[in-house]
């Protein structure tokens, strides 16, 4: 296996930083291997549209900074287009069974959703923190700018909240750990 190709893959289809120690188990080779080859996919990608920053405990791709202008032109419409039966599905996962990981979001979708939760943190509308049974992972949640928009104080104040929040828990409970889609 050629471990560059599988880095960049991996890190393309997350769309988020991810753990050195969490590439070293599922590649089942060590951290300095993964190191290696980051720093060779770092170099490969230099002349691209994308780059690739490594910190001692991350790894993420992301838009090469010669591509900005594009970037915030193709954002700014993004910001204010409409959000899309597929970002209205993913909002209501998030208000209602926050904090929610992108693999459970993933799972009860049945498609991967990393370019929509992507599209809903640009706008404000949700935010990733540091999952508290996870480290090495993340969650969302609902933004106070989402909760002021939409008129409530308390999320408990949405519509049928307790109801939805509790079936949601059930239907997620199902498995334990839900399997991320692939594209």
């Amino acid at each position: 296996m050629n471990l560059e190709r599988a880095l960049e893959a991996i890190l393309f289809y997350k769309s988020e930083p991810t753990s050195i120690s969490w590439l070293s188990k599922v590649l089942e080779t060590d951290v300095s291997e993964i190191k290696e080859a980051a720093q060779v996919l770092e170099i490969n990608l230099k002349s691209r549209g994308i780059r690739l920053i490594l910190s001692d405990e991350e790894i993420a791709l992301v838009t090469s900074t010669e591509m900005t202008e594009i970037i915030n032109k193709i954002a700014k419409q993004e910001y204010q287009g409409e959000l899309g039966k597929a970002g209205l599905e993913t909002l209501s996962l998030i208000l209602y069974k926050n904090p929610i990981s992108r693999a459970e979001i993933d799972y009860v979708r049945g498609v991967n959703s990393s370019f929509i939760v992507r599209h809903l943190t640009i706008r404000g509308l949700i935010e990733r923190i540091k999952n508290p049974n996870d480290p090495r992972g993340y969650v969302y949640k609902p933004t106070l700018k989402l909760l002021a928009f939409m008129g409530v104080s308390d999320i408990e104040d949405l519509p049928q909240y307790n109801d939805v929040h509790t079936k949601l828990g059930h239907f997620l409970n199902q498995n334990e750990e839900p399997t991320p889609t692939t594209k």
